[in-house]
């Protein structure tokens, strides 16, 4: 039987402590932004026809469109007037409407409730690349 000293131990869980603290120090090094603005969903009349990334729209994914962020952004969008929020992935531009920041496929406009206002102020959230 193998017997570890009090202070090898000790060395042991020190060094794990710190491997801990590097990893959730270097996830968490990209800056997260913050935009507040108006967001909108898209009309059944875009299902179907291709984004601008080349993807398919769906109403029924939870997708974005945003002016500038690059395609495949992870946001969050969260509905100031209830608190509610949904995780979209940006795979269009858009919207073209001034003082709107996101445009959101029906399923994730459904979540936050935003479907039956049309459009309303939000937040989003997201980290920079």
């Amino acid at each position: 039987m193998k017997f570890i000293s009090k202070e090898s131990q000790n060395l042991k869980i020190k060094i794990l402590l710190f491997l801990i603290f590097i990893f959730f120090s270097l996830n968490s090094c990209a800056p997260k932004i913050t935009q507040l603005g108006k967001a909108s969903f898209y009309a059944d009349k875009f299902n179907g026809r291709k984004t601008a990334s080349g993807e398919r729209f769906r109403n029924s994914k939870l997708t974005a469109a945003h002016k500038t962020l690059p395609f495949g952004t992870k946001v969050k969008v969260i509905n100031l007037s209830n608190g509610k929020s949904v995780k979209v992935l940006i795979n269009d531009r858009g919207p073209f409407v001034a003082g709107r920041i996101i445009d959101l496929s029906k399923k994730a406009a459904r979540k936050i409730d935003l479907d039956k206002e049309g459009v309303g102020n939000v937040k989003i959230k997201y980290k920079k690349k």
